[in-house]
C-alpha cells in the first residue's frame, strides 16, 4: 500500500512490520522521529515489544544487547553525538556476533553545534565491526531496514541502516509499504544460533587471552566477507516478493562515461539528475552510487569504475589530516587493478550545506579539465572570505 511517509517513519514502518521485540533508544535530534512512531505502536499495541526507555544513547546500546544476548530482535536509532556515545558498546555488539539493527541519521558533529547532515558521525564507527549500509530515498530506507534484520541474523553481525539528516529524515515522499503476511514470508522469526539461557548456562564476554583474540577477530571478518554474498542473496528474494532490489552498488550510464561521479546517500538522487543534464549536452558522464560501506565492495567497484579514465569521489565527510573518506576506500579498492584510472577527491555538502546539480556539474567540469588528481580533496562550495 502507498502512503506518503517521513523518512524517519519508513524506518518505523519497517521496524513494526519486522516485528521487532525490543526497541531501545533515547532521543537526539534528527532521529526522535523514528522512536516515538515506534514507542506509539508499542503502547497502542499495534506492535507487541517492548520498549525500554533509557538515559542516555550509551545504555540505549547496552539494553539491545542484552536483548539480543537472550534470544529476541532488537533494535535502536540514534544520531551524531549519541553515536559517538555508543562507541564503546558498538564494539561489544559486533564481538559478541549479535544481529542488531540501528537506523543512524547522519549528522555532523560540533563543535560549531550543527543538527544538519554529513556522513563523519558513521564513519567515525567504520572500524568498529558493523555492516553500513547507505540510503537515497524513502523506499530505500523501510526496504533497507528489513534486509538488515535478514541479513544481520544471517551472518551475525550488527547493522547500521544509514539516511541523511532533513534531507531523508524529515521529507515526505510516496513509499510502497508492504502487507505483513508478505514480509512475513520474507523474515521469519529470529532463531538465534545461542542465546542466555537459565537451562543451559554460559559465559557470555568473558576475558579472552592470546591464545583465543585473534581467532575471534578472524571470525567476525570471515563473517565481514560473507555479508556481499548473503545481502545479494537476500536482495533476490527480496526481489521475488517486493520487485525492488539496489545492490551493493548502483551503476547510471557508466559504460562508455570518460568521468564517473562516486557518491552516496540522498546526493546520489542529484547526482543522477546531474549526470542526464549532462549527457543531454553530449558530455560522457556517468555515477556509481555506493550503498554498502562496510564491508567496502571493492569486487563490484573494480568491475565498474576500471570503465572510466577518471573517477570524481564526492564526500560528505573527512577524516582530518587524510581527506574524503569514500575517496581513499575507492583508491584502495583500485590498487590492485592494473588499469590507470584516476581517481580524484572533493569534499562538499558539510553540516549539511546544499550539494546541488551545479555543484556535480562543477566538478565534472573540474575533473574533466584537470589532468592529473591533486594530491589533496578539493573542498567544493566554501564560502568566498573562506577560500583565501
Amino acid at each position: 500500500m502507498k502512503q506518503v511517509l517521513e523518512g524517519s517513519h519508513a524506518v518505523s514502518e519497517a521496524v513494526r512490520l519486522a516485528r521487532v521485540q525490543v526497541v531501545s533508544a533515547y532521543p537526539i535530534t534528527p532521529q526522535t522521529h523514528i522512536v516515538e512512531a515506534i514507542s506509539e505502536f508499542c503502547s497502542d499495541g499495534t506492535m507487541d515489544a517492548r520498549f525500554i526507555c533509557v538515559e542516555s544513547e550509551h545504555s540505549a546500546m547496552a539494553a539491545v544487547i542484552g536483548a539480543s544476548n537472550a534470544g529476541v530482535r532488537a533494535f535502536t536509532a540514534t544520531s551524531s553525538h549519541g553515536l559517538a556515545l555508543m562507541h564503546e558498546l558498538l564494539h561489544w555488539a559486533s564481538g559478541a556476533r549479535l544481529p542488531i539493527v540501528m537506523a543512524e541519521v547522519n549528522r555532523a558533529l560540533a563543535p560549531g553545534w550543527n543538527i544538519w547532515t554529513d556522513q563523519t558521525d558513521s564513519l567515525a564507527q567504520r572500524d568498529t565491526g558493523w555492516i553500513q549500509l547507505y540510503c537515497e530515498d524513502g523506499q530505500e530506507v523501510l526496504d533497507t531496514t528489513l534486509e538488515a534484520f535478514r541479513l544481520a541474523e544471517a551472518v551475525n553481525l550488527p547493522v547500521m541502516v544509514v539516511l541523511d539528516a532533513f534531507f531523508l529524515s524529515h521529507t515526505f515522499e510516496p513509499v510502497d509499504v508492504p502487507d505483513q503476511d508478505t514480509v512475513d514470508r520474507f523474515l521469519p522469526p529470529f532463531d538465534p544460533r545461542f542465546r542466555l539461557d537459565t537451562k543451559n548456562p554460559c559465559a557470555f564476554g568473558p576475558i579472552t587471552g592470546p591464545d583465543r583474540y585473534m581467532e575471534i577477530r578472524r571470525d567476525i571478518q570471515a563473517a565481514m566477507d560473507r555479508a556481499p554474498e548473503v545481502l545479494a542473496a537476500v536482495e533476490q528474494e527480496f526481489f521475488s516478493l517486493f520487485g525492488r532490489r539496489y545492490g551493493a552498488v548502483d551503476a547510471f550510464l557508466c559504460d562508455d562515461a570518460e568521468v564517473i561521479l562516486v557518491v552516496s546517500g540522498t546526493a546520489a538522487a542529484t547526482c543522477r539528475q546531474a549526470v542526464g543534464d549532462l549527457r543531454k549536452t553530449g558530455e560522457r558522464v556517468g555515477m556509481l552510487k555506493i550503498r554498502l560501506f562496510r564491508p567496502f565492495p571493492a569486487t563490484e567497484i573494480r568491475a565498474i569504475l576500471p570503465k572510466a579514465p577518471k573517477v570524481a569521489v564526492v564526500d560528505r565527510n573527512v577524516s582530518f589530516g587524510a581527506g574524503g573518506i569514500f575517496a581513499q576506500e575507492v583508491k584502495a579498492a583500485l590498487a590492485l587493478h592494473k588499469g590507470n584510472t584516476a581517481v580524484y577527491s572533493y569534499i562538499a555538502g558539510l553540516g549539511g550545506r546544499d550539494i546541488t546539480t551545479a555543484t556535480f556539474q562543477e566538478i565534472y567540469l573540474t575533473t574533466k579539465d584537470t589532468p592529473t588528481p591533486p594530491a589533496e580533496s578539493v573542498w567544493v562550495g566554501l564560502a568566498q572570505e573562506e577560500r583565501a
